[in-house]
């Protein structure tokens, strides 16, 4: 029973029958089911025409396993999604067009009370995607696919063109467990080599994924410090005491002047307090790291930033902002915010 023929029994089939075996000789031979034998000659026996140009029907074993392995192929059940044509739609539309990861597009139905007939998962919807059932959408359109990969610390020295840095070694340890708002991590994200002087300056705050996303005219730590000033002036010397508590960045060029970034530029005494993570070790930054990722779904690899205008800068603040966060219990940073106030 369930003993199922193999693709070598089939050509044996094949060549007892062409020396005139009988169905029931071939079943003793190969121990199975005189049904099953006839069944299997049934399923690959195929028309043929001889030298003679005479039809005659004949089995042949490569063509019976293909039947085999194509009829395999279709057991199992239906196809979740394959009547519910409102949620194919629905998910071509939040990754194909807005980006949206399987995850986010699930949380973003649920918190907008959206309701199918069909009921499905994330790693439903990225089997599918695989198999490339979707007419408008393949893996391509996926903002990332490979599971990140836990990082294990590592020792390492200060950087060498940053002996005089604040290390990461110095900050709170409380600060690591995201209780408290105000502590943020700081990155720059560039363009193609040799494609204009332009970068961003994203800064992202660890307890709440806050964004802030600033046009740099070039990746240079005057620009920085620039950029920091403006933003004090726009949220007022005590209010960016209060927000930016701390800033963690790593030991590139454009944030080696510690002291304007911390110095105010408008009160006296220093605005922030700044802290440089170990070379080499930028999951010390992750949450930077994970939306610089986001970012990159509407700014790729290559661009030209000098092209980019604020307005594309903040409209993709607004959408990161926006955007439905697992980690966050499936609503967004504003709304996380909001929740806090």
């Amino acid at each position: 029973m369930y003993n199922y023929i193999t693709e070598a029994e089939r050509y044996q089939i094949e060549i007892l029958l062409q020396q005139n075996y009988s169905i029931r000789q071939i079943a003793e031979c190969l121990g199975h089911k005189y049904h099953t034998i006839r069944y299997e000659v049934r399923k690959g026996t195929v028309r043929q025409l001889d030298t003679h140009l005479v039809e005659h029907d004949v089995y042949k074993a490569d063509y019976a396993q293909m039947v085999s392995e194509k009829n395999m192929s279709n057991r199992g059940r239906n196809l979740k999604i394959g009547n519910d044509h409102q949620l194919a739609a629905y998910i071509e539309d939040m990754i194909g067009n807005k980006k949206y990861s399987p995850a986010a597009l699930l949380l973003h139905a649920k918190n907008e009370g959206l309701h199918f007939s069909t009921s499905i998962c994330k790693g439903t919807i990225y089997n599918y995607i695989d198999m490339g059932l979707f007419l408008n959408i393949s893996c391509s359109d996926l903002p990332y696919k490979k599971a990140v990969k836990e990082k294990k610390p590592r020792k390492s020295t200060v950087s060498l063109n940053n002996r005089s840095g604040r290390s990461i070694e110095k900050r709170d340890s409380d600060i690591m467990q995201r209780n408290t708002y105000g502590h943020w991590e700081m990155d720059t994200v560039v363009g193609g080599q040799g494609k204009g002087k332009s970068c961003l300056l994203v800064l992202s705050e660890r307890m709440t994924r806050e964004e802030i996303i600033i046009k740099l005219k070039d990746k240079k730590a005057a620009s920085v410090v620039h950029a920091l000033n403006m933003l004090e002036r726009q949220t007022g010397s005590r209010s960016f005491r209060e927000k930016f508590r701390t800033i963690t960045c790593d030991n590139g060029v454009e944030f080696l002047n510690g002291e304007g970034i911390e110095k105010s530029r408008y009160t006296k005494g220093n605005r922030t307090t700044l802290f440089y993570c170990h070379p080499y070790s930028s999951w010390e930054r992750g949450t930077n790291e994970n939306i610089n990722r986001m970012i990159r779904r509407f700014f790729p690899k290559g661009i030209d930033f000098d092209t980019v205008s604020k307005r594309d800068v903040q409209r993709v603040e607004d959408w990161i902002n926006n955007y439905p966060r697992k980690i966050l219990g499936g609503i967004s940073s504003n709304q996380y915010r909001a929740s806090l106030i």
